[in-house]
């Protein structure tokens, strides 16, 4: 938990609540954790996930993890420290798309079990799915995208998970998405098929 500074504040709620928001956009929110190594599909997955579900009349948005360190969470390297206070900061984020009704998808490799399990406290029984987007060190270094395994081989990245840092599989997912046996489009179905199943895209 981090440290409160703020002093003298008072919570506001509104008129309308989560249940007004959820009945207006025909769903239930809900955050999407996905987790998993550099190069396992995370994006990937959470983007073609989101444009399909917007194509079938759903509203759902990705938070995506460079994508947040360019703006809210700039001031954050990749020490243990600031991986958890990234994490954190995330979470408090995707749990305001979920009171919107939002399905959000949250595309962080969030290595610690312990700072995911903090994310998940943060919100309502069954608003948080953790998705295990399972691809080895292997296929991921020789998909490497971005040239960052390379750039990790070679000493340029310090704290690199799965090279020189650790990743903790999730032990109890909701769901794994094997995305090393699968294609794109395979992942986004059993993805979709998940949430369609536990209710979240009808009310």
């Amino acid at each position: 938990m981090a440290e409160q500074k703020s002093t003298n504040i008072t919570w506001h709620g509104g008129h309308i609540g989560r249940a007004d928001r959820e009945k207006l956009l025909g769903q239930k929110g809900a955050c999407i954790w996905l987790t998993g190594l550099s190069g396992s599909g995370k994006s990937t997955v959470a983007v073609a996930a989101e444009a399909e579900l917007v194509k079938r009349g759903h509203l759902a948005y990705v938070l995506d993890g460079d994508n947040v360190r360019h703006g809210l969470n700039s001031n954050l390297g990749f020490s243990p420290e600031d991986r958890t206070e990234n994490i954190r900061r995330i979470g408090e984020v995707a749990k305001l798309f979920t009171d919107s009704g939002v399905l959000v998808f949250t595309s962080f490799i969030s290595p610690y079990r312990a700072d995911r399990d903090a994310a998940r406290e943060l919100f309502e029984s069954g608003d948080f799915v953790e998705a295990y987007v399972k691809a080895d060190v292997a296929t991921c270094e020789e998909r490497d995208p971005k040239g960052l395994y390379k750039k990790a081989r070679a000493g340029e990245i310090p704290e690199f998970t799965g090279i020189s840092a650790p990743y903790e599989e999730p032990e109890k997912p909701e769901l794994v998405v094997d995305t090393a046996g699968q294609t794109v489009e395979q992942s986004v179905t059993e993805l979709i098929a998940y949430l369609e199943g536990k209710g979240y895209l009808s009310l």
